[in-house]
C-alpha cells in the first residue's frame, strides 16, 4: 500500500506595520477559515494567539516602522495549523520576558502578548532569522476537522 502525503494548504500575508493595520491580520484569518472549516474554539484560539504575535511584530520588531511588513505565512494540514509570524526586528531573549502574572505586574495593561500565546497555542517558539525574528505558533487540529479535511 502506497502511503499518501497529507494534504496541505498555505496562505501569506504581508502586513504594514502600523498599529491600525492589526485588523488585516483578522481579516486574514477569517479569509483562511473558509477553507479550513476551523470550529469556534480553534478558531477564536489561532485568532487570540495571531493578533498579539502580529501586534507585538509591528509594535516591538518593526517600531511601528510602516516602510516595514510583517510577513504571516499559515500552513494547513488534517493535524496542524502552524503560523509564523516575521519581523525585521533584532529579536529578544525570551528568558527575560517578566510574567504578567506576578503581583507586580497583574494589573498592567501591557505585556500579555506571549504569556497569551503560550496559553492558546500548544507550542510556541522564538528564533532569530536572517532578515529579523520569527514567532511559530503550532495547534493541533482537532477531530472534526480532520473528519471534514478527508471529504
Amino acid at each position: 500500500m502506497v502511503r499518501q502525503k497529507p494534504i496541505r494548504k498555505s496562505f501569506r500575508i504581508s502586513i504594514p506595520s502600523d498599529p491600525r493595520n492589526i485588523h488585516l491580520a483578522e481579516e486574514f484569518l477569517a479569509r483562511v477559515n473558509r477553507a479550513a472549516h476551523f470550529d469556534e474554539i480553534e478558531y477564536h484560539k489561532i485568532l487570540v494567539a495571531l493578533t498579539e504575535a502580529v501586534n507585538n511584530a509591528i509594535l516591538h520588531g518593526n517600531q511601528s516602522d510602516a516602510s516595514k511588513n510583517v510577513h504571516v505565512m499559515l500552513e494547513l494540514s488534517p493535524r496542524r495549523c502552524i503560523v509564523r509570524v516575521r519581523d525585521n526586528g533584532k529579536g529578544f531573549d525570551i528568558s527575560a520576558v517578566p510574567s504578567p502574572i506576578h503581583d507586580e505586574r497583574l494589573f498592567k495593561e501591557t505585556g500579555r502578548g506571549i504569556f497569551l500565546m503560550r496559553v492558546l497555542a500548544d507550542d510556541v517558539s522564538f528564533s532569530h532569522i536572517k532578515s529579523g525574528f520569527e514567532v511559530r505558533l503550532a495547534f493541533r487540529r482537532r477531530r472534526k476537522f480532520r473528519a471534514q479535511w478527508s471529504k
